[in-house]
């Protein structure tokens, strides 16, 4: 198989994990905004977006890792960090400040971490 064939073939497959994960949000989405949802269901679906679940760290962690590898590999493609620097920015970013809002509102609805 060829570069360019190979470089193809990743794209696709990026490509369809995206809508995976796309329409798994969705879902997420979705159950959110379902009517029955109270207070406590609402604070431990926000707690399963970045509590230690599996990926580890939540799925908050999760995207910033993506973010993290991807700004690792712009720094080994260009060397002036045009590319890679607001990428790190991006993931710290929704680590510490996506993650830790998550946290504070978790916390808001359920204070003592009672989970549905």
């Amino acid at each position: 198989m060829t570069a360019a064939a190979q470089a193809r073939t990743r794209l696709e497959r990026i490509r369809a994990s995206a809508g995976i994960a796309q329409l798994a949000l969705q879902q997420i989405q979705d159950d959110l905004g379902a009517a029955d949802v109270d207070q406590a269901e609402l604070a431990a679906i926000l707690r399963e977006l970045i509590e230690d679940t599996d990926p580890p760290g939540g799925f908050i962690a999760a995207v910033a890792q993506l973010l993290t590898t991807a700004a690792r590999r712009a720094e080994q493609t260009e060397p002036d960090g045009d590319a890679s620097c607001p990428l790190h920015e991006a993931a710290a970013l929704i680590t510490d400040n996506a993650g830790q809002h998550l946290i504070w509102a978790a916390q808001a609805l359920a204070p003592q971490g009672d989970s549905a």
